[in-house]
């Protein structure tokens, strides 16, 4: 079974290595909607996979490491794409949440990523 909890947060960047003129290049920001996912089977005696609750105290301080923030100057998003920060938000939240499987983070409505972990 799959379940997910989702979040948004807030946050300017630019990218520096886009050609000379092309908009990005300026900068400018974005409300992200990120979406986890993780997979297992609910636990016979409560009934889920992992709390909610659980989920949303792991990661609230990770995303205030970026929420009102310039990614650029975030450590590790020098060159903050939306794949090096979905690639960033994984190395930081697999770790302290295993049964993570998925990340997808949506820079506009209908931009975004998909990362589901290093290839093996």
């Amino acid at each position: 079974m799959e379940i997910f909890k989702e979040f948004t947060f807030d946050a300017a960047h630019h990218l520096p290595h886009v050609p000379e003129g092309h908009k990005c290049k300026q900068v400018h920001g974005h409300t992200y909607h990120l979406t986890l996912f993780f997979t297992g089977e609910p636990d016979p005696h409560l009934g889920w996979i992992i709390d909610f609750a659980e989920i949303k105290q792991c990661v609230r301080p990770i995303l205030e490491q970026l929420d009102h923030k310039n990614l650029n100057e975030v450590a590790g998003l020098e060159n903050p794409t939306c794949e090096h920060i979905t690639i960033w938000l994984w190395q930081k939240i697999k770790p302290i949440l295993p049964s993570l499987s998925k990340i997808q983070l949506r820079e506009t409505p209908t931009s975004g990523a998909i990362y589901c972990g290093p290839s093996k």
